[in-house]
């Protein structure tokens, strides 16, 4: 990442944490913490009885505690999280509220919204990314212009499937986005495919698992009524409906080759070059619509 958040952002947020009382290394001791992210043997010690940050850390802060200020990292040159790469900065923050360090969900809490008050002025924000153990993880991006109405549409998606697979699913299609956009394309893909065969499975109808995602489709348009066919002549608008019934194979059609070329799915040899996250946004964002659209007509035809 380029370094974008700027060193009032930072400062607002160590200030926040420090006025709130918040300990910045949780559970861990100041070394555990800090290894998590850094090699501390390859960082340099301020004290020449030691040859790297780990004994320096050691005599200051365990076998002297009271030698260094117990916020030291916040302004220590060698971490330089003030001026440090954005990742760097992103990554420290998101370790604060891992659930190794902190597992108390009230503090994470808080501590999300301090970083996401403060990294909005940036176009930044913390996220969860996934959930192991039930406990969330969380990742650092940048903001996802239309994401709004992104996430909006995948938790319809979530209230309506109701299922801890499909939301983990999400959740890494979401994040994914900025960081891995194959990811979220060869999800967008199964998203499509899960709420297909959601669909056959609710309402107790045979489907074929050797199907491929456009055979399923067009069986899952059959099964609603959704084909251009379904629709009399008679209806308003009926020629506008038609075509819009008629392109979403074409959407299917679209992601399902995408995902193919660029998406998670298979691998790639060494010269692989992926889209970019617009190209990701696009296809989450129409099978996302899509989803909803085959969802929502399922419930209301049920």
């Amino acid at each position: 990442m380029a370094n974008k958040i700027s060193q009032i952002t930072r400062r607002n947020i160590f200030d926040f944490i420090q006025v709130e009382s918040f300990w910045w290394a949780g559970r861990l001791e100041e070394a555990d913490f800090l290894s998590r992210l850094f090699d501390l043997q390859e960082i340099e010690s301020f004290d020449s009885r030691f040859p790297n940050a780990a004994g320096d850390i050691w005599q200051h802060r365990i076998n002297n505690p009271n030698d260094w200020e117990d916020n030291w990292i916040f302004h220590d040159e060698r971490f330089n999280l003030l001026k440090c790469d954005d990742s760097i900065f992103l990554n420290f923050l998101c370790e604060m509220i891992h659930p190794l360090v902190r597992n108390e969900s009230s503090e994470v809490n808080k501590l999300l919204q301090i970083f996401n008050d403060n990294l909005i002025e940036d176009n930044f924000e913390v996220i969860e990314k996934i959930r192991i153990s039930g406990k969330p993880i969380f990742v650092g991006r940048l903001k996802i212009t239309g994401k709004e109405s992104i996430v909006k549409k995948n938790n319809d998606i979530k209230r309506i499937l109701n299922a801890d697979y499909v939301t983990q699913q999400m959740n890494l299609m979401e994040s994914s986005i900025e960081n891995s956009p194959h990811i979220s394309i060869g999800l967008a893909k199964e998203l499509i495919e899960t709420c297909c065969k959601s669909i056959f499975d609710d309402r107790e109808e045979y489907y074929d698992k050797n199907w491929d995602l456009s055979k399923l489709m067009k069986e899952t348009t059959k099964l609603l009524k959704l084909t251009p066919d379904d629709i009399p002549n008679e209806a308003k608008a009926a020629t506008s409906i038609k075509q819009i019934l008629g392109s979403l194979s074409s959407v299917v059609q679209g992601i399902g080759e995408v995902r193919n070329e660029y998406g998670s799915g298979h691998g790639k040899d060494g010269k692989f070059k992926g889209l970019q996250p617009r190209h990701a946004k696009l296809a989450v964002g129409a099978a996302s619509t899509l989803a909803i659209y085959l969802l929502e007509t399922h419930e209301i035809k049920k």
